[in-house]
C-alpha cells in the first residue's frame, strides 16, 4: 500500500491518458494533486486543483507551480508526463514542423517545467520525487517514429541529468519508459491501424507484441509512476524502468 498522506504532487497532461491514471493512485494514496493540462480537469475536490494551460509555455507553467504552491504548501513530487507521437512518416517524408512540434512537446515541454519546479522540489521535507514519462522507443526505436523517438531520448537525456544535479538535494528523478499505451488519445484507430500493417500484423497482434503478450494500459503506467513517488523507491534515482511487457530487442 502506498502511502502519500501529505504529499503535494504535479502532474502535466492530466486530463486524460497516463497523467490521468496517474492522477488517481496518487489522490488514492492520500496526496493532494494539482493536474495541468490544455483541457479543463478540475474533479470538484478540495485536494485537487486543476490548471487549463499550455506546458510549452513557460510563464503559465511558472504560474501553475505558484498556484500550486498558494493552495497547498510546496511541491514534493512532479510527474512529467505531456507528449505527442505525430503520424508516423518515414525520414525522407518527414515534415519539418512534425520534428519541431514533437521536440516542443516531448521535450522542451519537459524542460520549462524541470526548470521551474526544481527550486521547489529541493525544499520537499521527506526529498523531492520526479517521475518522467519516457517511451520504449528509447532503447527500440522504430521505423517510421524518428521525430517521436529523438524527442523521447532527448527528454531521458534531460531527466539524466537532472538525477545528477538534484541528487545533491535530496531530489529523485526516474523514468518510466512505457510501450505503447493503446487506451490514450496518442493512439487513433487510423494510426494503430497503420502501424500494425508496418509490422505485418493484426491489430490485436499489434497491441500484444511483447514477450508477456500483454497489452500495455494507462493504469498500468499510473500505477508506478504513483509508486515511484513513495518510500519504497526513496533510494532510486536516474533509473530507466520499461513498462512494455518485456522486449527482445531491450532484455
Amino acid at each position: 500500500m502506498i502511502d502519500l498522506t501529505g504529499r503535494l504532487a504535479l502532474v502535466t497532461g492530466a486530463a486524460r491518458g497516463i497523467g490521468r491514471a496517474t492522477v488517481d493512485p496518487l489522490l488514492a494514496a492520500g496526496a493532494a494533486v494539482a493536474g495541468l493540462d490544455l483541457e479543463a480537469t478540475d474533479r470538484g475536490r478540495a485536494d485537487y486543483l486543476g490548471f487549463t494551460a499550455d506546458a510549452t509555455d513557460a510563464r503559465a507553467v511558472v504560474r501553475a507551480l505558484e498556484a500550486t504552491v498558494r493552495r497547498f504548501g510546496g511541491l514534493d513530487v512532479l510527474v512529467s508526463n505531456v507528449g505527442v507521437f505525430l503520424a508516423g512518416a518515414n525520414l525522407a517524408e518527414l515534415a519539418e514542423a512534425d520534428w519541431r512540434r514533437a521536440f516542443e512537446l516531448n521535450a522542451t515541454s519537459h524542460f520549462l517545467l524541470l526548470r521551474a519546479a526544481a527550486p521547489l522540489l529541493e525544499l520537499a521535507p521527506g526529498g523531492g520525487a520526479v517521475i518522467v514519462i519516457g517511451s520504449r522507443n528509447v532503447p527500440a526505436p522504430g521505423p517510421g517514429a524518428a521525430a517521436y523517438s529523438a524527442s523521447k531520448a532527448a527528454l531521458t537525456q534531460l531527466a539524466r541529468v537532472a538525477a545528477l544535479e538534484l541528487a545533491p538535494h535530496g531530489v529523485r528523478v526516474n523514468v518510466l519508459h512505457p510501450d505503447s499505451v493503446f487506451d490514450t488519445d496518442l493512439w487513433t484507430p487510423e494510426l494503430l491501424a497503420a502501424r500494425a500493417a508496418r509490422y505485418g500484423l493484426s491489430v490485436a497482434d499489434y497491441r500484444r507484441r511483447n514477450l508477456l503478450r500483454r497489452e500495455v494500459r494507462a493504469a498500468d503506467v499510473g500505477a508506478l509512476a504513483a509508486a515511484l513517488a513513495g518510500d519504497l523507491f526513496r533510494v532510486t534515482t536516474g533509473a530507466q524502468i520499461p513498462v512494455d511487457g518485456g522486449s527482445d530487442r531491450v532484455v
